[in-house]
Parts: C-alpha cells; sequence; structure tokens
C-alpha cells in the first residue's frame, strides 16, 4: 500500500475499518458532501447556477450531501439522478436521498432513467457525482451518455473523488471519462491519478475524518481485502495448493494445526511433508489430511527430491512447525530455502525454521513472511525486539528491510512490516498462550499467500483472524481454550469479520 495513494480495494478497507472503530460511512459520507460544498462556496458567489449529475450509489451519495449543503448556503441547484429511484439500494444513500426528496423548496430533482433525457447544460458550476471507485468495466447507458453530457456542458466541471468513467487504479478510461477542472478526492489520491493527469484538473484532497487508526490497526477491512471470490467456474486448485513442511518424532501436532487452519481458510489443498512415524500419526487425526511420508526419523537432506516434487505443485509452502533442531534437519532447512528461492514459490517460515534462516545467506526474490515470536526474533537478528511500541516498530521495519521478508512480530499487539508500511494488531488475549496458536496463524496466512495475496496483506488479515477466533472462544469457553477451538472460528470470521465488535476488549 503506497503512502500517498490508495486503490479502490484499500479505500474500501480503510472505510470498513473505520465503521469497526465507530466511525460509520454515514459520516464520512457526510464530510465528504460538505467538503465538496465547501470548496464550491469558496471559489463561486451566492447567486451561482450549480447542477449535479449524481449516480445511484455512493459517489452518488456523497453528491446528494454536497447539494444539500449548497442548497443551504442559498445557491440554485439541480440535482439530476441518473437511474431510477429503486436502484438506490445502499442504506446510505437512500438515506441522503430521502433527506433530498424532503427539500422540495431549495432543490430542484430530476430523475434520468432514460439516456434520450441527458442532454448538456449551460451552468456555473457542474458537480460530477457519478462514478467512484468501484467503477468497473465498460459503461452503459444512461451513465455513458451523462459523461458526454458533462463534457459537453458549459461551466466549471469539479468532479466527486474521481472523474466519472475513469478507473481509479489504473487510470484508463471505461469507455469515456468526464475531463474535470478539479477533483476533489478523499483522504488520499488515488492509485491511477498518476496516470490520468489529462482528466483531472487540479487535485486536492479533502480530509474526510478518517482514523488513522483505521489504517494503522488490523480490522475488518484487511480481512475484506483477503476474501477470494469462489467463481461457478471454479476449479479445484484454483484456491491454493498449500505444501507444510514441518513435524519431528515429538511434535506431531504443529503441522497439522497449520493445514488444518488452512484448510478452513480456504486453501483446496493442503499437504504435509513429515517424517514417515510423524506423517502416519497425522494422518489418523483427520481424513482431510493428505501427507507426504519422508524417509528418515527427522528432515534430513536425503528428502530434498520428494519435496522438490511436492513444491512444483503447490503455490506456498509453509517451513518449521514442529521440526525439531536435529543438526541433519538444519542442514536440509538451508537446501529447502535454496529450492524455494529458486523455485519463486511464495514462503512462510516459522517456528524453529526462523533461527537457521537467520544464519544463513539465502536472500529471497519470491514472497517471503517471517513469524516469529521475541525469542525467535533475537534467533533471527540477534536480539531481542524492544518493549516499547514505537521502538519496537522501528525494529521490525529494520528487519523486514534486512531480511528482504514480511515480519509479524507476534505478541499481545502482533507487529506486520515489510520494511516501509506497519500494521498493528489487536486482537487476541492471553488465553492464545496455550501451544498451537502460533501454527493456527501460519495456517491462516499461509493458506492466503497460497491464494496469491501480497505477504503484508496476507499478514495483516491473517493476525486478525487468529487473534478474533481467539476471542470468539475466549468468550464462550474462557481460557480454557486448545488451539483447536480456533480453527473452528475461522470461517465465522471470514463470512463476517464485523462480528467481532462484540467481543473486541476496550
Amino acid at each position: 500500500m503506497s503512502d500517498d495513494a490508495v486503490t479502490s480495494k484499500e479505500m474500501r478497507a480503510i472505510e470498513l475499518n473505520c465503521e469497526y472503530l465507530g466511525v460509520s460511512t454515514l459520516q464520512l459520507m457526510e464530510n465528504a458532501g460538505r467538503a465538496v460544498a465547501q470548496e464550491v462556496t469558496s471559489k463561486f458567489p451566492s447567486d451561482s447556477r450549480i447542477v449535479v449529475y449524481g449516480g445511484t450509489g455512493r459517489n452518488g451519495g456523497d453528491g446528494m450531501v454536497a447539494t444539500r449543503h449548497l442548497a443551504g448556503q442559498g445557491l440554485h441547484i439541480l440535482f439530476q439522478l441518473l437511474g431510477r429511484e429503486t436502484d438506490i439500494r445502499e442504506p446510505i444513500v437512500v438515506q441522503n436521498w430521502m433527506a433530498l426528496k424532503g427539500m422540495s423548496s431549495s432543490v430542484e430533482l430530476e430523475i434520468v432513467s432514460d439516456s434520450s433525457l441527458v442532454q448538456p447544460c449551460e451552468t456555473d458550476v457542474i458537480i460530477d457525482a457519478i462514478l467512484g471507485t468501484g467503477a468497473r468495466g465498460i459503461l452503459r447507458p444512461p451513465i455513458l451518455q451523462a459523461i458526454k453530457a458533462v463534457n459537453e456542458s458549459k461551466g466549471f466541471r469539479l468532479a466527486v473523488d474521481v472523474p466519472s468513467g475513469l478507473d481509479s487504479d489504473t487510470g484508463r478510461s471505461l469507455g469515456d471519462v468526464v475531463k474535470a477542472d478539479l477533483t476533489i478526492t478523499f483522504h488520499k489520491v488515488k492509485t491511477g491519478f498518476a496516470d490520468a493527469k489529462e482528466y483531472l484538473g487540479e487535485v486536492k484532497v479533502a480530509d474526510i475524518g478518517v482514523p488513522p487508526e483505521a489504517e494503522l490497526y488490523t480490522g475488518p477491512g484487511d480481512v475484506e481485502i483477503a476474501r477470494k471470490l469462489r467463481l461457478p467456474s471454479s476449479h479445484k486448485g484454483d484456491f491454493g495448493r498449500l505444501l507444510v513442511v514441518g513435524g519431528s518424532e515429538t511434535y506431531a501436532g504443529a503441522p497439522a494445526y497449520v493445514a488444518l487452519a488452512a484448510l478452513r481458510t480456504g486453501v483446496d489443498l493442503t499437504v504435509i511433508a513429515a517424517p514417515e512415524k510423524t506423517a502416519y500419526a497425522i494422518s489418523s487425526f483427520s481424513p482431510d489430511l493428505i501427507t507426504l511420508k519422508l524417509t528418515g526419523d527427522h528432515l534430513n537432506p536425503s528428502n530434498i527430491p520428494q519435496l522438490r516434487n511436492a513444491l512444483e505443485k503447490s503455490t506456498a509452502i509453509v517451513i518449521g512447525p514442529g521440526l525439531g533442531s536435529h543438526k541433519e534437519t538444519i542442514n536440509a532447512l538451508e537446501k529447502l530455502f535454496d529450492l524455494a528461492h529458486d523455485m519463486k514459490k511464495p514462503t512462510l517460515i516459522d517456528a524453529d525454521a526462523i533461527g537457521v534462516y537467520g544464519t544463513c545467506n539465502i536472500r529471497f526474490d519470491s514472497p517471503l513472511i517471517l513469524t516469529p515470536h521475541p525469542g525467535e526474533f533475537e534467533e533471527l537478528m540477534g536480539k531481542k525486539p524492544r518493549m516499547e511500541l514505537k521502538e519496537k516498530i522501528e525494529d521490525v521495519k529494520k528487519a523486514a528491510l534486512e531480511k528482504r521478508a514480511t515480519i509479524l512480530l507476534k505478541g499481545a499487539v502482533d507487529v506486520v512490516s515489510d520494511g516501509k508500511h506497519v500494521k498493528l494488531n489487536h486482537t487476541g488475549n492471553p488465553g492464545m498462550t496455550v501451544g498451537g496458536t502460533g501454527d493456527v496463524l501460519a495456517g491462516i496466512v499461509g493458506a492466503l499467500i497460497s491464494q496469491g495475496y501480497e505477504p503484508l496483506e496476507a499478514s495483516a488479515a491473517g493476525a486478525f483472524i487468529n487473534g478474533a477466533a481467539g476471542d470468539i472462544v475466549c468468550h464462550e469457553k474462557g481460557f480454557h481454550m486448545v488451539a483447536s477451538d480456533l480453527i473452528q472460528q475461522i470461517p465465522r470470521i471470514f463470512e463476517n469479520p464485523m462480528i467481532h465488535k462484540e467481543f473486541r476488549k476496550g
């Protein structure tokens, strides 16, 4: 995520996180519309004539709010709704539309559902509130005609958030684009603006009251980013194949937790590569678990050919849960890191493998995530992270840059950084010190990178989901939880991440 620009997906996540923090989308819409109105009144006299072209979605809602505020300042306003009233479905837009309908003395309303009724106008100000950041695909009537009408009209053209017809992520035209004299965009500029200067005119960024925590803290918006749409045409494998390398004669449960959590997260297939006796034990846990039985009592260099074949068929790999620290295992890990690096597979390194990675010279060019607790962070970097949160953030950022990885430092507050950006996660509770919860986290994040999500996105979403699942379990069972309890809650959080508002701390 850029510090200075946001994608439409990121902006939607920010809005959801605002809602989670108690700042409603209705409040954000009110602030957005007010900002537009204030810009108009600062530029034009009170006897100015204004036409607002409004769509039926949220961008139209912003225009409705602006219309209400401008009418309150005594300006003459015509609001043209492009579409039928029944096309307005979002409650916050309906609410603002009903407010406009009650202003029959101060606002002139026209409903334009037929493209033949869309005509250019001659006025002082034309406000484009037709389409916003969510616009995709080829434009259709009456929207296409409305954009042409705006461009053919005589008057100052002001675009609300983005010029209609512009793909705000890429800067490409969706068929035709409003050529604005001024674009009032909200919160931050959009990523496509860099390639769309011919449409934007002057650009001003309006503050609409987004709390900084909506971007800094993980929340339901981060989960929404990591939800992959399942189409009717989907096939097995479309949602990832995760290889988990872990387990030893002592620890059989750790890789099983990873795989089960990944399956509940939505990955299509998990394969656990474990020493033969451990793999047979894991197979007995659940018929959902597929195991690759490695020769020997623990991971060793002779297993690499088997792992190569399995990795070729996988979309990501999790390395480390329950592996142990035999000398042969350490040698094998170094070869496995090389293999994952050469094959450019998204990789998550966890548990016993973190310290080994800290001592080798391999630096991944492909996506890499490290998930240490403070002790493992010390093995990775040679010193523990500092205790004070601000200093801890700097330590994690510095480590992520040095290791060319995304680091998810587990703790009372999880710190996630790719070396440039930082996310903090506040979900979770002291009951999650029980063994296995870190393996569940690795499974969630591993599933997401296997589905193609960026390491920072996957880590932020995974930290929130894992902690939120733990909070629900704590609410239902107190601190008497085991790691498998969390796995059962993963689908619940994915389907309705906002549910955590009922269980969160403070």
